[in-house]
């Protein structure tokens, strides 16, 4: 859902006849968040059955998960849930047929690199394939540093949880009563930030904000300059009643985050989630830098279209969206955190986990997550680079992807066809999916069309993704006012995250 991609205007017209400009913004509504960020998403399937709790539509899923990957109280989402065999076993059969679906997409789509890391009861796997660097002809290695686009979304939804088990914040309160000029403030609540049913305009899918990213990529963007190309738009649809995946609540977390934490949103996130999670090789950048060793990322967000290095583009403007960097090993620890819970309550995390509708019958989301068809976490996207991960309770199964590009394969995020297939071998009745973006009509207020994905993450639909820092597109809006259902991967436009 996460998709940090470079943002990318809405509009009506497909993936393969929009000019590369435009097309950033779609993408983050396909992926991310997803979510492109997340993008940069986890979804349900499409026969599982809403409960009520508390007024809220929410899947019928546990109410917590323990620390050790299995669910807190009975039941399980019908739609989700896993089961002790919901994972094959790895056997070199398995693995092998592992290696040649990768192999076999990335020729499809044309990846530089990719790691892959999937861990099980029965074993592990682990393993990059392609090149890290294309000019040098560097091996892509699983060590390697990577920007994740809208996956960033679920450090920044955690540390808002951190900040409520702390008594400094609560879900249901009004953002104004945190962050100061923000349009209907006294109307949204801090839960519907992070389960993005704001409402508000996503800044991602405004043309100003796409010349703006596509014209000079390495422009350093502030938080409020960023909410103030979202600020110009009317809301979409008014709060809590539908789903738009949106790079700016993210945004307007992280302001949250400042304001109650009482430090920047990096040092928050350092203190408050990195360390306590044990996430030695996680970052919040505040420059273009990527530590070494790092995979090189490549893009074809650019005015003419044309295939560039964005690995030393600024990731400013996913901030909080989008913009972390990690590697292969820590995602695989942090994907079965964000799933279980282990760094915040057991209350906190019931609240997260309690995810809605999209549109997407796969895909339900919650604050800062989705569920995919039982896999927990998120997906991201933004220029150069995409991630997908996510975590299997009840089966304590875990899947990473990594790869170095986030160019559209048929209108698809090339992370969300990488983790379709590796699904449909380790877990054939729980298969993660994202649908291919799709042309969709102006949002209200917007001259350009749908918002696109997340800035890491995309949950592809990917911070950039999003969805990576996001998780990664946001849907557009029908004429109504609806959003669509695509997401970012978590969840992000196309500069998407």
């Amino acid at each position: 859902m996460t998709k940090t991609r470079r943002p990318r205007p809405a509009e009506s017209r497909t993936a393969a006849t929009r000019p590369a400009a435009t097309r950033t913004a779609g993408r983050a509504a396909a992926a991310a968040l997803a979510l492109t960020g997340l993008l940069a998403t986890a979804g349900c399937s499409g026969d599982s059955k809403p409960a009520r709790q508390g007024g809220r539509e929410v899947t019928a899923e546990p109410a917590a998960l323990g620390p050790s990957g299995g669910t807190a109280g009975s039941g399980g989402s019908p739609s989700g849930s896993a089961s002790s065999n919901a994972v094959v076993a790895l056997t070199p059969a398995v693995t092998g047929r592992l290696d040649d679906a990768i192999q076999r997409v990335q020729k499809q789509t044309g990846v530089p690199g990719i790691s892959v890391g999937v861990i099980t009861p029965s074993g592990t796997y682990q393993k990059s394939f392609g090149v890290a660097d294309k000019s040098a002809n560097t091996p892509m290695d699983a060590g390697m540093y990577s920007r994740i686009g809208s996956e960033s979304k679920t450090y920044t939804a955690t540390a808002v949880l951190r900040l409520v088990d702390q008594g400094k914040v609560g879900l249901d309160d009004p953002i104004s009563k945190y962050v100061d000029g923000v349009p209907g403030g006294d109307g949204i609540t801090v839960r519907q930030l992070g389960e993005m049913r704001s409402g508000l305009f996503p800044y991602t899918s405004d043309q100003d904000f796409v010349n703006a990213f596509i014209n000079d990529p390495n422009h350093v963007f502030t938080p409020d300059e960023l909410l103030a190309y979202g600020y110009k738009h009317p809301e979409v649809f008014p709060p809590g009643s539908k789903f738009q995946y949106s790079n700016s609540n993210y945004i307007l977390l992280g302001k949250l985050i400042e304001q109650v934490g009482g430090q920047s949103a990096g040092d928050f996130l350092q203190a408050q989630v990195f360390s306590p999670a044990s996430l030695g090789k996680t970052s919040f950048p505040t420059d273009a830098t990527l530590p070494d060793p790092h995979a090189h990322g490549y893009t074809n967000q650019t005015p003419d279209g044309s295939v560039q290095d964005a690995t030393g583009w600024n990731p400013s403007w996913a901030w909080t969206a989008g913009a972390v960097i990690t590697t292969l090993g820590d995602l695989e620890s942090w994907a079965k955190t964000v799933a279980t819970g282990s760094v915040i309550s057991p209350a906190s995390q019931t609240e997260r986990m309690k995810t809605l509708p999209t549109g997407d019958p796969n895909v339900s989301y919650g604050f800062g997550l989705f569920n995919n068809n039982g896999w927990i976490g998120h997906n991201g996207s933004m220029p150069g680079y995409e991630s997908v991960a996510v975590y299997m309770p009840d089966a304590q199964a875990t899947l990473v992807v990594l790869l170095n590009t986030d160019v559209l394969s048929q209108g698809q995020e090339p992370s969300t066809l990488f983790a379709n297939e590796i699904t449909k071998i380790i877990s054939p009745k729980h298969v993660y999916a994202l649908p291919a973006e799709t042309a969709s009509p102006s949002a209200p207020g917007s001259a350009s069309g749908s918002p696109s994905g997340s800035a890491s993450g995309s949950p592809s639909g990917s911070a950039s993704g999003s969805p990576s820092g996001s998780p990664s597109g946001a849907p557009s809006g029908s004429p109504s006012g609806s959003p669509s259902a695509s997401l970012p991967t978590n969840t992000a436009s196309t500069v998407r995250t």
